[in-house]
């Protein structure tokens, strides 16, 4: 049996995010979802050559990086869905259901932030 095909990843919130400023500090220019589990948003200042992305699984993990040019950046959040996805697909949805469930989780979110720090 093949794996199912991933939702595709959308515009967050059809796009009302984009050039508001956001929570590092820069322009909103990048925001997607999927299925509202998943999101990584992208925030620019070029005044400063400031790069973010921001990065969240709902109910298990909040992360932000930091890059000094777009390239990178951009690079950065294509390289993250699939891993996302992956790291969607080994926890519960909507976060831990118990302590045991939250420790056993833990690993999994440390592989994830080691590869992506």
């Amino acid at each position: 049996m093949s794996p199912q095909p991933s939702a595709p990843w959308t515009s967050y919130d059809g796009g009302t995010s984009l050039g508001w400023m956001g929570t590092q500090g820069g322009t909103i220019a990048r925001d997607e979802d999927q299925e509202g589990q998943l999101r990584l948003t992208y925030e620019v200042d070029d005044s400063r050559s400031f790069h973010a992305i921001t990065c969240s699984v709902t109910g298990w993990l909040l992360h932000h990086r930091f890059f000094d040019n777009a390239e990178q950046a951009m690079e950065a959040f294509e390289a993250m869905k699939p891993a996302m996805e992956d790291l969607r697909a080994q926890l519960r949805e909507g976060g831990p259901g118990s302590p045991e469930e939250a420790r056993r989780g833990g690993p999994v979110l440390a592989a994830f932030l080691a590869r992506f720090s």
